[in-house]
């Protein structure tokens, strides 16, 4: 007698004696699996055996489209497609809830294509799911199409570029989290992951926070072809130990046969009624599937099949049945996602702050979030373990519902952030110390190439924060997101303009960055004022100024020091505050140049290259007779009280005003 173990998919022999023991085995079983496996077997429709050729048929014909368009183009990687055809296959053909006419609608589900070089096979689907013609897949790579070598945005069927290996679950977790707990909604988050980008770190931050937040709607599908572009992978076919670590993250976990359309059609419906857990599923693939001689060979990695590929055609098309319309029409989703505005978000309430009070920015930023918080209930936050400095704290005691604690994982960080701004869901904030953002800069990079809307807001800038030292100290995060691609760069100098800034950037499309620091700065503003995006604002002129000091936050309120202890010497200084740094006001600055002799002081809290200095002699080139000297943090810091530290590293009052004196000489 035979009797299937469903957990394993093998077929065990059992002596007619035990029998009965195997059934009362099973019935045990069946009813205590945390998973419901009884309700998942009956609830479950097995596709008929014209609906699996169909899929089989359709997975050969990705594969044909995917040989095509690369030959077209002369380049591409046609094996890492072939590997996961089936897999593509049954999620558009069988899994995922969907309309075609509208890829982004908010009820659809999602599908993440992280291993992004795969690229001409989510072309292909969504061809053959009816979005666009087959024949606009020869059109691969070329530069007036926008089906490029990696999928970005331009496509509307694309919510995020990937390619650079290693993020598309960060942003797929984003997504799942914002569908259940945003949303509440029941679409559902498919992520393709290539078995080689799985030795990425940002791999594991994303499945560690996935399941610590239960993502049940999430599934991650691990294409394991056993071949990278230059060697074998690490694990190569050994999927028992993906098995155990991806159990051992908390996953709910299964092993298949990749290239087995109806076990994935099982697989795909028991991962749906799993609770509490998010599921892996480790395919056991082949790249280069289906060509004969380029199967499961190394060397062909990012190679169009050239002349082998009227060879390796013929052989797949053997294996197609229906090479006709499939006539498959997805299954529509359920309309059940909560409208979501994000559009026109203010202040609560103004400033409420007195003239002279000291706060940091860091916490005016958090009253801020709170603020927009009330008006919009799509406005999120997430921050890295340091709420309680960064201030995001406020809006967690205010919002815990609508907080994101993604802990010490800021590659992940960033990833889930954009995942939750995808089809304009939320408005995300994600702070953190702005150092530890340069560990995430490449997914802030990707993050531009996605036309993601995310504001990022870096606490505890420059040597200002005194004793923890240089490695806490943000000394480059100007340069770095100035430049990103479309990036608007804020630097408020005190509290009122501080929660201004959190205003701007959330109604800013596109990605924003604010430093905040960490000392009290006296508020300079009246709670009425009025900020604009590239508007710098003159806190000190005179009709008789012989020099400009640009400044910043605390490097604003030296230099008004500096400009009171010039002033006790007969010279009269024009300060500046820029406000945002990219774009910089250079009609502001050319005014105060062309009025001051041409002479400009810029003092910040940041390293030379790429800052405040950089910026001003960029907005200056083409002005003549205009001399710039440049303050900023010349060599690696160290520990030290906060003024002690910007005298030793020559940004205080004091080198101010020796500055402009050695200017004017």
């Amino acid at each position: 007698m035979l009797v299937s173990d469903t957990r394993v998919n093998q077929v065990v022999c059992v002596h007619p004696s035990l029998y009965h023991q195997v059934a009362l085995y099973q019935h045990s079983m069946l009813s205590s699996f945390p998973d419901n496996l009884a309700r998942r077997m009956a609830d479950y429709h097995r596709p008929d055996q014209k609906k699996v050729q169909n899929l089989r048929d359709i997975a050969n014909k990705l594969r044909v489209h995917s040989i095509n368009s690369t030959n077209a183009s002369n380049s591409g990687h046609p094996t890492s497609c072939c590997s996961a055809a089936e897999i593509m296959s049954v999620l558009f053909f069988q899994t995922m809830k969907y309309t075609v006419q509208e890829p982004r609608s908010p009820y659809n589900d999602r599908f993440i294509l992280s291993k992004g070089h795969a690229a001409p096979i989510l072309y292909a689907a969504w061809a053959e799911a009816g979005l666009f013609p087959a024949s606009e897949l020869l059109n691969l790579r070329k530069i007036d199409n926008d089906l490029e070598g990696h999928p970005t945005p331009r496509l509307n069927f694309v919510d995020v570029a990937t390619g650079s290996l290693g993020q598309g679950l960060s942003v797929a977790a984003g997504m799942a989290y914002t569908g259940k707990h945003f949303d509440k909604a029941s679409y559902r988050v498919y992520c393709l992951i290539g078995d080689g980008e799985s030795a990425e770190g940002s791999i594991w931050e994303a499945l560690a926070f996935s399941s610590f937040y239960k993502l049940d709607n999430l599934v991650a599908i691990f294409d394991v072809n056993r071949l990278g572009q230059s060697d074998p992978t690490s694990l190569q076919h050994d999927t028992e130990v993906y098995k155990k670590r991806l159990e051992a993250f908390g996953w709910n976990t299964y092993v298949v046969d990749g290239h087995d359309v109806e076990t994935l059609c099982k697989t795909f419906h028991d991962a749906s009624t799993v609770k509490g857990l998010p599921t892996a599923i480790i395919a056991k693939t082949y790249k280069g599937k289906g060509i004969p001689g380029i199967e499961d060979e190394m060397n062909w990695h990012g190679k169009a099949l050239g002349a082998k590929a009227e060879g390796a055609l013929a052989a797949i098309m053997e294996n197609i049945v229906n090479k006709e319309n499939h006539g498959i029409t997805p299954t529509p989703p359920a309309q059940d996602a909560v409208p979501a505005d994000i559009d026109n978000i203010q202040l609560s309430q103004p400033p409420t702050y007195d003239m002279g009070q000291m706060v940091a920015t860091r916490q005016a930023y958090g009253t801020a979030l709170v603020k927009i918080g009330k008006n919009n209930q799509r406005v999120v936050a997430l921050d890295g373990d340091v709420k309680n400095s960064t201030f995001a704290q406020k809006f967690k005691d205010a919002f815990p519902e609508r907080f994101i604690e993604c802990f010490i994982a800021e590659q992940n960080l960033v990833g889930v952030a954009i995942g939750c701004g995808t089809r304009k869901r939320t408005v995300p904030f994600v702070s953190t110390f702005a150092a530890f953002l340069s560990r995430a800069f490449d997914q802030i990079r990707m993050g531009a190439i996605s036309q993601a809307n995310v504001k990022f807001c870096g606490s505890h800038a420059g040597v200002s924060i005194g004793e923890d030292g240089p490695s806490q100290m943000a000394l480059e995060d100007i340069a770095m997101f100035r430049t990103i691609p479309e990036c608007t760069v804020f630097y408020p100098s005190d509290a009122v303009s501080c929660e201004r800034a959190v205003e701007l950037m959330a109604n800013t499309t596109g990605i924003a960055f604010m430093r905040t620091s960490r000392p009290n700065t006296p508020v300079i503003y009246k709670a009425n004022e009025v900020f604009k995006i590239g508007q710098a604002k003159v806190v000190r002129q005179s009709g008789k100024d012989q020099v400009t000091i640009i400044g910043a936050a605390v490097t604003l309120t030296e230099a008004m020091k500096a400009a009171d202890i010039l002033a006790a010497q007969g010279i009269n200084a024009r300060v500046i505050d820029p406000f945002t740094i990219k774009p910089i006001d250079a009609q502001t600055i050319m005014t105060a140049a062309g009025q001051t002799g041409g002479k400009i002081v810029t003092v910040e809290d940041h390293y030379p290259e790429g800052g405040i200095g950089e910026a001003v002699a960029g907005a200056l080139s083409e002005c003549p007779n205009v001399v710039i000297k440049r303050l900023a943090v010349p060599r690696i810091p160290r520990s030290g009280k906060s003024a002690e530290l910007m005298e030793m590293f020559g940004i205080s009052s004091n080198c101010i005003v020796k500055a402009v004196q050695e200017l004017l000489s």
